[in-house]
């Protein structure tokens, strides 16, 4: 047998996780990481293939297979280092990158069997890296005196704040809340990723020379023309896709239903779920019902468990085959009891004489033909009316564009939808200096994604500001 073929055959290594009758009343990470032996025989069985789609589905295009056979040679410094080159925020993908349809879903190995554990290891060079790194950094480009502004601290605006400072130009992050990191501190569970970890990644860009100013709400607080008259070269627009969606069903304005921004930013953000140390207040549900099956859907029915209900279920109006968290999510979620609801859809909130929310009324669905998202249309089966108690719902059906910036900025041309139009290669827009990306571009959408769409709008900024635009 060759060596091919025994790597073919070996085992993919498991990472190891809090046992879910544990986890579901506590806020603590699941996954506990690999130790050193399971990284290194993880990363044994990669092939290192001359032509790795794995590095082809990544959209910050990493150098998967070097970094792994630095794993097997027991060079974890020299690994992190290696994927600081493309990516700034390795703990974070580690963790919350969809990795199954991207890296992983190109793996050699994944088709006859479990491909390499890429995420896994990713995270472990990390975490590594944090517990007995040296805090040394990457190296950097003489200052070019050209400045750039950065409005929006998610993944895709510390993407292009990272990739710009090591190019020698001087950044400043502006972010509206009170802490850095968007969606990867106000919307993503702390027993997903820890608010120390994005802490740590914000750290190491800002050990790298990048500024950041929080309680800077970009359209109130300073408009973009005000930043070009500040000294400004260029700047980027990351601010995210927050504006709440409802669905505009009778008795939507009953006490008890909420959007899962609110929800999550009040658990996650403002720390609700460490009451009374913190005092942020959170409404809690003995029966609670979520709206929507995305990774936003899980992680609020999961939160939702974790404080404390005795009944979680999500209401989705397809079938399992199109919910579309990720398959990781929607397990744990399956292990710590939440219950799915399927092929069913809400068509009235029902309420008591005091205006508080005690159930809902449903109808069952059926699949038709796929529609424009090319998912099978779901439609109601006549006579199917029933009623779910319920006496918290958390409704997580998509997010719209955040409007504070754009509703300020006439140069910025929209579509129809209130995104801002951005070139898809580069992340220009229809105003001369100012590039955007991530979900005020394309809707919400991964944090991978979103880092993508900073990759690229970095290399064009630092384009624009070396040969001009």
């Amino acid at each position: 047998m060759t060596e091919t073929e025994k790597k073919k055959k070996t085992e993919r290594t498991p990472m190891p996780e809090q046992a879910p009758e544990v986890r579901r009343r506590n806020f603590l990470e699941v996954p506990t990481g690999y130790t050193e032996e399971m990284a290194v025989s993880e990363a044994q069985r990669c092939l290192q293939c001359k032509n790795p789609g794995c590095v082809k589905g990544c959209p910050v295009n990493v150098d998967i297979p070097g970094f792994i056979k630095l794993i097997v040679e027991r060079k974890f410094t020299e690994s992190i280092r290696h994927i600081w080159a493309t990516n700034s925020l390795p703990a974070v993908c580690g963790r919350v990158c969809p990795q199954e349809n991207q890296c992983e879903g190109q793996c050699i190995l994944g088709k006859k069997g479990l491909p390499v554990a890429i995420g896994n290891l990713e995270r472990f060079v990390a975490d590594y890296e944090r517990e007995h790194g040296t805090g040394a950094l990457p190296p950097k480009q003489p200052p070019t005196g050209k400045r750039v502004a950065v409005v929006g601290s998610g993944p895709s605006g510390l993407t292009v704040a990272g990739d710009l400072i090591v190019k020698g130009h001087d950044v400043t992050v502006f972010e509206a809340f009170h802490k850095a990191g968007g969606v990867l501190v106000y919307g993503i569970p702390e027993f997903r990723l820890p608010k120390a970890i994005v802490a740590q990644e914000i750290n190491f860009i800002e050990r790298l020379g990048v500024k950041v100013e929080c309680n800077a709400v970009a359209g109130r607080t300073v408009t973009l023309d005000e930043l070009f008259e500040q000294g400004y070269d260029a700047i980027y627009v990351g601010v995210g896709a927050g504006l709440p969606s409802f669905m505009n069903i009778p008795g939507e304005n009953l006490i008890g239903i909420l959007s899962a921004n609110e929800y999550l930013t009040r658990a996650n953000l403002m720390k609700a779920y460490k009451f009374p140390e913190v005092d942020t207040p959170i409404p809690h549900g003995k029966n609670v019902v979520v709206l929507g099956a995305g990774n936003v859907a899980m992680d609020s029915a999961r939160t939702a468990m974790r404080l404390g209900a005795e009944s979680v279920r999500i209401v989705y109006r397809r079938s399992r085959a199109e919910m579309p968290a990720r398959g990781a999510e929607i397990h744990h979620a399956d292990e710590e009891g939440i219950e799915f609801m399927l092929l069913t859809n809400p068509v009235k909130y029902l309420g008591n004489e005091k205006g508080r929310l005690v159930g809902m009324q449903c109808l069952k669905m059926e699949l038709g033909e796929p529609d424009a998202s090319g998912r099978r249309k779901p439609i109601p089966i006549a006579g199917s009316e029933f009623e779910l108690a319920c006496d918290l719902c958390i409704v997580a059906v998509g997010a719209g564009a955040n409007p504070l910036l754009t509703s300020s900025t006439p140069g910025l041309k929209l579509n129809k939808r209130g995104y801002i139009i951005a070139d898809e290669e580069t992340g220009k827009t229809t105003m001369k200096g100012v590039w955007a990306g991530g979900d005020i571009v394309t809707g919400a959408a991964t944090v991978i994604l979103a880092m993508g769409a900073g990759r690229k709008a970095a290399d064009s900024i630092h384009k624009y500001l070396t040969f001009g635009w």
